[in-house]
């Protein structure tokens, strides 16, 4: 007699997609507000609404714009194992990501993948690892390629991705602002309707559309960095 599990292969390509996008992943991900600490500071950001306006704008420029099409052409690299290819989209992303420390966290978060996929045996330690290096600079270009080596499909790695950005953005809000847990969940509910939109719109554009200009996050950012008090990194 079969049994529910006997269709499943042994290593779901969904669970991997879980696990990658887990908030357990000891990336760092929780040290970053994205902007979200200072603009709650100068009172751009005060209640839920605030919240949802900004990161319906930033889903819908930035991550759409930006992260989610890069992403798509970095697994792609990855899966042809095409290293060039792979090191002028991380360049790119560094051009786009508009302050110092925007590109810090990118780096730092993508030295930690990096790593862990190292002990995970996913990625090679020599010194003479070209991929190694690489991801070791950009976290975007590091979840593409554990998309690549777990078989994840893209539009699926996509979907994680918006969610592990989603929901970190929002629980730094619910910290924050503050909002509530129950409230933090009404904008989580909310706004994930917003991602299929994303994602077909980050598929659909060609190579010379990606890019955007989010210049509340650049200006929120830029002086997070000198805030006198704060919790975040970013």
């Amino acid at each position: 007699m079969a049994t529910t599990t006997d269709h499943l292969p042994a290593a779901p390509a969904l669970l991997r997609l879980l696990q990658l996008v887990s908030p357990s992943l000891p990336v760092g991900g929780y040290s970053y507000s994205g902007g979200i600490e200072w603009a709650v500071e100068a009172g751009w950001i005060r209640n839920a609404r605030d919240t949802r306006e900004w990161l319906s704008d930033l889903l819908a420029q930035s991550l759409c714009r930006v992260d989610l099409p890069l992403l798509a052409r970095m697994q792609a690299a990855a899966g042809a194992d095409d290293v060039d290819a792979m090191a002028g989209w991380i360049e790119l992303l560094h051009a786009l990501r508009e302050t110092a420390e925007l590109r810090a966290e990118e780096a730092a978060r993508g030295r930690a993948l990096a790593d862990l996929m190292v002990s995970l045996d996913m990625l090679d330690a020599g010194a003479g690892s070209d991929w190694r290096g690489l991801l070791a600079r950009s976290q975007l270009a590091a979840f593409g390629y554990a998309g690549a080596a777990w078989r994840i499909p893209g539009a699926e790695l996509l979907q994680g991705y918006s969610w592990n950005w989603l929901e970190g953005q929002a629980l730094a809000a619910v910290k924050i602002v503050p909002l509530g847990q129950t409230e933090g969940q009404r904008l989580l509910s909310a706004l994930a309707a917003e991602i299929p939109v994303a994602i077909e719109t980050a598929l659909g554009l060609d190579d010379d559309r990606i890019g955007a200009s989010t210049p509340a996050l650049a200006i929120a950012s830029s002086n997070h960095e000198t805030q006198y008090t704060r919790l975040f990194r970013s």
